[in-house]
C-alpha cells in the first residue's frame, strides 16, 4: 500500500476537522455527489488519484474512461490491495461499495459493465479523490 497522509483520525470530530464538509459526507456517510458535479470527470493530464482522506493512491489516469456516467470512471485501480470492495444493498439496489483499505473510505461503486481488458467500471465521486499531476 501505498503511504498516507500521516496518522488517520480516531473518531468524527477528528475526521470533521480535515474534511471538507462534502469529502466528510461522502468519505465518511457513504454519500454521493450529484452527477457531473466534479472537475475530476475532465482531467486528462498524466497522474493518479488519491484519496481525500489519508491520500493511498487510488487510481491512475491511464485507466480513467468516459462513462457518461457523470462521475468519474476507471477499468482498474491503481495497485491491488489498495481498494477494498464490499456488498452494498442500501437503497433497495445490490451494488459492490468500493473502499479506501487504509482508511475505509466510501469512494463509490464497481459495476460489470466497463471497458476491456477489466471489463470493470468503477463509478467513483470526485470528492473522495485528489488528483496529484505527474
Amino acid at each position: 500500500m501505498s503511504e498516507s497522509k500521516g496518522e488517520l483520525p480516531d473518531n468524527d470530530e477528528e475526521w470533521r476537522e480535515i474534511l471538507s464538509d462534502e469529502e466528510y459526507r461522502i468519505l465518511r456517510e457513504s454519500g454521493t455527489e450529484p452527477r457531473f458535479s466534479s472537475d475530476l470527470i475532465d482531467v486528462e493530464d498524466e497522474g493518479v488519484f488519491t484519496c481525500a482522506g489519508c491520500g493511498t493512491e487510488l487510481f491512475d489516469s491511464d485507466r480513467k474512461f468516459e462513462s457518461e456516467t457523470g462521475w468519474p470512471s476507471f477499468w482498474d485501480v491503481y495497485q491491488e490491495g489498495n481498494v477494498e470492495t464490499q456488498a452494498d444493498n442500501s437503497h433497495g439496489m445490490e451494488r459492490t461499495e468500493v473502499v479506501c483499505a487504509e482508511c475505509g473510505g466510501h469512494l463509490g461503486h464497481v459495476f460489470d459493465d466497463g471497458p476491456e481488458p477489466s471489463g470493470k467500471r468503477y463509478c467513483i465521486n470526485g470528492a473522495a479523490l485528489d488528483f496529484e499531476s505527474e
